[in-house]
């Protein structure tokens, strides 16, 4: 779908059933999308539209709202509906796939998000393990109040392998797996060998891309700051340039370690210097989350130089 002239490579040859038998569709970078507020703490939906656009210039696969950098606990059901709206009316038929997150502490509201999601075009939906109900009890609920749409599984903690692809063929919707339990690379090997049919994407920014696209990884859901920065990359990648994709990746890889260090409130201050939001305010974090929500330290002065200068060096 997305390039029509790919050059034929060795590693074209080695993946081919792998890649056929993931839905081509569903392939690529789709970042997290952060969740822009006003200074007073209010849902900035505005704004939300105009990440949305700016992620399309982006040339992104997909985006995907809201997950757990999206702070998606702090959101009430009428700002999570909202800012669906927002987002999916901005992005509609704009060439990327939309996947929405339905993920909550009460099933029934998942199953509200669901809906409201598949009655506004949404082309996916994803969600955490829930607490309290068992994973195909609950994806089987979601399933039925979006027919039709694809499921992402974000499989975080324990969840292994087996239990991942238990699931998948116990619910058909769940066709994809965003990975960020155990430990990354072997673990997409191992899916590609038991369910070459399941798509897999990685998070943790996407920190080994390379690697995990050598692997069969469908896709990454890196930040949405440097998003232009791994889409040019997977581009390549798809086109078989491999090395050009490895030094493509490595301008976004260098602004990892300041992610995990400065956590939400970095991934939105590189917004601010794109020119997307017009401040970095996030509501109370969740420091016990994986990930970019670990926030190790808090995003001074000293901090936004780092990220300016690293931007005006390797992003531009």
């Amino acid at each position: 779908m997305y390039y029509r002239s790919v050059n034929i490579s060795r590693r074209a040859v080695l993946f081919a059933p792998l890649m056929a038998s993931t839905p081509a569709v569903f392939r690529g970078i789709y970042p997290i999308v952060q969740t822009p507020f006003h200074a007073d703490g209010g849902l900035d939906s505005q704004t939300l539209a105009k990440e949305t656009a700016f992620l399309l210039r982006c040339g992104v696969q997909g985006m995907a709202w809201p997950q757990l950098a999206s702070e998606f606990w702090s959101l009430n059901v009428e700002e999570r509906t909202r800012g669906a709206e927002a987002l999916l009316t901005a992005g509609k038929g704009r060439g990327a796939k939309l996947v929405i997150g339905v993920q909550a502490d009460d099933a029934d509201v998942s199953v509200r998000l669901a809906k409201h999601a598949a009655a506004h075009g949404a082309d996916a939906l994803i969600s955490l393990p829930p607490a309290g109900i068992g994973l195909t009890e609950f994806f089987a609920k979601i399933a039925a109040a979006a027919p039709g749409l694809p499921l992402f599984l974000q499989a975080v903690g324990k969840i292994s392998v087996d239990e991942v692809i238990a699931l998948s063929r116990a619910v058909p919707a769940v066709r994809f797996v965003k990975d960020e339990a155990g430990v990354t690379l072997p673990r997409i090997s191992e899916f590609r060998e038991k369910a070459p049919a399941l798509g897999v994407f990685t998070g943790a920014h996407g920190r080994t891309l390379i690697d995990e696209l050598l692997r069969g990884a469908a896709g990454s859901m890196p930040a949405a700051g440097p998003a232009d920065l791994y889409t040019k990359a997977f581009v390549l990648w798809e086109k078989g340039r491999q090395k050009e994709a490895a030094l493509a990746f490595a301008r976004a890889a260098v602004f990892v370690p300041e992610f995990e260090q400065y956590g939400i409130e970095g991934l939105k201050y590189l917004l601010v210097l794109r020119g997307v939001f017009p401040n970095h305010v996030v509501r109370a974090p969740r420091n016990a989350d994986v990930g970019a929500v670990a926030t190790r330290t808090k995003l001074d002065d000293a901090g936004k130089r780092a990220l300016r200068l690293l931007w005006e060096g390797v992003g531009k």
